[in-house]
């Protein structure tokens, strides 16, 4: 098979030390994608280790390593526990998450994801989606249109683009970035254009993708699969998804406050490790892709 090509990991060798790891320990790679975090792991593991990777994308399967102490599983994270429990692991040691889209899935024009290149609206991380950008764009409702752009896009004017949306694809669908460039263009002055169209393109892949609810299911079954002094490690790269890490590890939960004991200890299953770690400039010069990731880390705590 032919390897895909991928960019370089981001924040490589924090996240994987924050994980802390131990040679014959058992860890998982969430958001696979090239393998680059895959293989620093499995340079610290001994033979005795294991490593489990996910990615839902199927071009990632063309990066596989052949290594007995690794598995690649072709599917969203979201069913992480099922598919660990599928192999026989209920426990690991460490979980790394690298959220966001790949390098490899915004240069392939084809699948949408830029807005560099004319092509068919689609956005899907998995051809198993059933849920494409077109279908996003030309079936949505005016209320859920607008709520998806105010809410992952940050758009103070979502009110006014979910219109002419809705007005413009009438007579004719949206089929491509361009036909939607071409429909919001009054929305998009030149000095801004490239800025505006990035954040409408990311809250229309964010419910494609249903990346606030995976990150979030995610989340909720870390407590359970981590052993004691077991360690989450997770890259964000948007307020959005790096609000749902920092109050699940503060809280335990993304809404509402912690759980307390009759002492008024707060009763939470992760402890932060550390402080926030962003990119150095050095990093961020050699891979542009960097400049907004954060990473926090995590610890379980005795259970």
């Amino acid at each position: 098979m032919t390897e895909m090509k991928y960019h370089n990991p981001v924040l490589l060798k924090e996240s994987v030390d924050g994980l802390n790891i131990k040679e014959d320990g058992i860890y998982v790679d969430v958001t696979y994608g090239g393998g680059g975090h895959s293989k620093e792991i499995l340079k610290r593991l001994g033979p005795k280790g294991k490593l489990f990777a996910f990615d839902q994308d199927e071009d990632a399967l063309l990066n596989a390593l052949d290594d007995e102490r690794f598995t690649l599983i072709n599917e969203n994270f979201r069913y992480i526990s099922q598919f660990l429990k599928f192999y026989g692991i209920r426990k690991v040691d460490g979980i790394l998450a690298d959220f966001g889209v790949s390098s490899h899935q915004f240069d392939k024009a084809e699948r949408g994801f830029s807005t560099r290149f004319d092509a068919d609206l689609d956005m899907r991380m998995s051809n198993k989606n059933s849920v494409s950008a077109y279908d996003v764009v030309n079936t949505y409702k005016y209320d859920d249109l607008r709520s998806i752009l105010f809410h992952y896009a940050d758009l103070r004017n979502a009110n006014a683009i979910a219109n002419k949306i809705i007005t413009s694809r009438v007579d004719t669908p949206i089929k491509t970035s361009a036909d939607l460039k071409e429909v919001l263009k009054k929305f998009l002055p030149k000095h801004k254009e490239h800025k505006i169209l990035a954040q409408i393109y990311q809250a229309i892949r964010i419910e494609v993708n249903q990346e606030i609810q995976v990150i979030k299911e995610l989340l909720e079954q870390v407590p359970e699969l981590l052993n004691t002094g077991g360690r989450l490690s997770v890259i964000s790269y948007h307020s959005l998804e790096d609000r749902l890490v920092k109050r699940f590890i503060r809280a335990g939960l993304f809404e509402g406050e912690a759980e307390k004991d009759f002492y008024g200890n707060v009763n939470v299953p992760l402890k932060k490790v550390g402080g926030l770690i962003v990119p150095t400039k050095a990093e961020i010069a050699l891979n542009n892709r960097a400049r907004s990731a954060k990473l926090r880390i995590a610890e379980r705590i005795s259970q």
